[in-house]
């Protein structure tokens, strides 16, 4: 083509469950007008496209535009079967980056494909629980959609992704979304050759779509579960919630003529909004929630604005400091496996706490590279120096009493877990059986967190082997404190769960105690 030729568009297609990325991208024909970007959700299997999975395609999305130089206004999804699934559930997370989005033989969620549906009547301690795994209820996610085009694809034979799903999202989509195609093939079953990715009529709807420049967007609905999975849609961001892990929304509209942003909020403590829509200068004016802020001083350091939500009552804020809860850095306890995580097993208890420390440190290590297809370091903590590489997160294996990177990380931090007892706060229980797991942010970092693996004692210790966190679906909140009894009686047996406040404190969080024995 010659030198004016419009750059390509970019389709980034999500593999099965089983299926390599290699084999995926195979399953295409070549298209003149776009390239197809198969990434892997860290191995066949993975995660489902969720948690490093989700994390992973996005990385290959960015590294795809910069390499091959494609249209950032013609950027689509789309993915078959978990890949399915992964358009659907990357789609409603991520929903500003897609002109159009189209799941085939997509599953909607843990809960209407694979079991484990949440309680229906769920105790506090079972909602407390079921709140952490909120960013995974792509239903309720759904609204974000309605910011593009869908097209929805699947066999009406299909023997291993039920129709069913495909035609709960039809009727979702139905009461609100104004432009999505819906196909049923008589039929077919799950797979029925490369024409259930490579189908002429989804890629003729992708082409038709291109994305608004955020400076042109003058709507914006927005919903996420948690800021630390999604906080952004175009011009808007959740960055703090008033009730962690409970759904927040904005429905904000932007009037550049008379600069103005104006709309509603739910559960939102901190919303910053981007000025690309407006000319630089002049002050700006905002409504939320029928209050009016008048006169804003158009902010000199960055082209965005800062909100605080407090005591019922919006005010213009600057930007947060690093030191409170943020998008970047909010927990949950499985956010601790990121930012080039480093494992750091105790050498100062036991022998046979020792002993666990690194066997437990070695089997994370061993169970991440197999799902997750990644090395992590494991170091001592006698060859662990905080001072260094201040951007990483690191994951503590055992107590404070047998671990010294406890100190300089964690120091008289909120919880403590000593040999024999684990403290949070003020509430202290007493035994060598009690297991815990939590995250806190890591001193000297503006983004990077502390996870804890800990038990009170080697049988404590042991019981943390029964919480599945690299598994996509299992989710716990910040902080979860439990005994041996929660293999008999599973969330009633747990001594206290939640997620810390603002300022990572326990007081000012959200925690539910258990009624268990030892409390004082």
């Amino acid at each position: 083509g010659g030198g004016d030729a419009p750059p390509p568009a970019l389709v980034l297609t999500l593999h099965g469950a089983s299926v390599e990325a290699i084999g995926q991208a195979d399953a295409y024909a070549g298209k003149d007008w776009c390239h197809i970007v198969a990434p892997t959700n860290r191995r066949p299997y993975g995660f489902d496209w969720e948690d490093w999975g989700r994390l992973d395609a996005l990385e290959v999305l960015d590294l795809a535009k910069t390499d091959l130089h494609t249209d950032p206004m013609r950027t689509y999804l789309t993915g078959h079967s978990m890949g399915g699934h992964g358009t659907w559930q990357v789609g409603a997370t991520v929903p500003d980056r897609w002109a159009a989005i189209a799941p085939s033989a997509g599953w909607i969620s843990f809960s209407t494909y694979g079991g484990g549906r949440p309680a229906e009547n769920p105790t506090p301690m079972q909602a407390m629980l079921q709140r952490a795994a909120a960013p995974s209820d792509t239903a309720s996610l759904a609204h974000n959609y309605a910011a593009y085009g869908v097209y929805v694809l699947h066999g009406d034979a299909d023997d291993n992704v039920p129709v069913g799903q495909a035609r709960a999202m039809r009727q979702l989509l139905g009461t609100f979304h104004p432009d999505f195609c819906y196909y049923e093939r008589p039929g077919a079953g799950h797979w029925w050759g490369n024409a259930c990715v490579d189908w002429p009529p989804l890629f003729e709807f992708l082409a038709r779509h291109t994305l608004t420049p955020i400076e042109k967007v003058r709507q914006v609905d927005f919903t996420t579960a948690a800021p630390s999975a999604s906080a952004s849609m175009n011009w808007a961001r959740i960055d703090a919630q008033v009730h962690p892990f409970q759904y927040s929304t904005v429905h904000l509209r932007c009037d550049p003529d008379k600069r103005r942003f104006i709309g509603t909020t739910d559960n939102v403590a901190r919303l910053a909004l981007d000025l690309a829509p407006l000319k630089p200068g002049d002050p700006v004016q905002a409504e939320l929630d029928d209050q009016k802020i008048d006169n804003i001083v158009w902010p000199e350091k960055e082209s965005r604005l800062w909100f605080g939500h407090e005591h019922g009552k919006w005010s213009v804020t600057d930007a947060p400091s690093s030191a409170v809860k943020n998008a970047d850095r909010s927990g949950p306890f499985k956010d601790a496996f990121r930012n080039r995580v480093l494992f750091v097993y105790g050498t100062k208890g036991t022998a046979e706490e020792n002993a666990w420390a690194l066997a437990k440190a070695r089997f994370d290590a061993e169970t991440f590279w197999y799902r997750g297809n990644a090395s992590v370091d494991v170091v001592p903590d006698t060859a662990f120096d905080a001072d260094k590489e201040r951007d990483r997160n690191v994951v503590l294996y055992g107590h404070a009493d047998g671990n010294a990177a406890w100190k300089p990380l964690l120091g008289d931090g909120p919880v403590q877990v000593l040999r024999g007892s684990v403290q949070v706060d003020d509430r202290k229980e007493a035994g060598d059986d009690l297991a815990c797991v939590f995250v806190r942010p890591r001193p000297g970092s503006d983004r990077a967190l502390v996870g804890v693996v800990a038990g009170a004692g080697v049988a404590g210790m042991r019981l943390t082997d029964h919480l599945a966190y690299f598994l996509s679906g299992a989710e716990y909140p910040d902080c979860l404190v439990f005994g041996p009894e929660v293999l008999a009686r599973g969330a009633e047996g747990v001594r206290a769960a939640g997620f810390f406040g603002p300022d990572w404190g326990v007081a000012s969080g959200e925690f539910v105690w258990g009624e268990k024995k030892g409390a004082k």
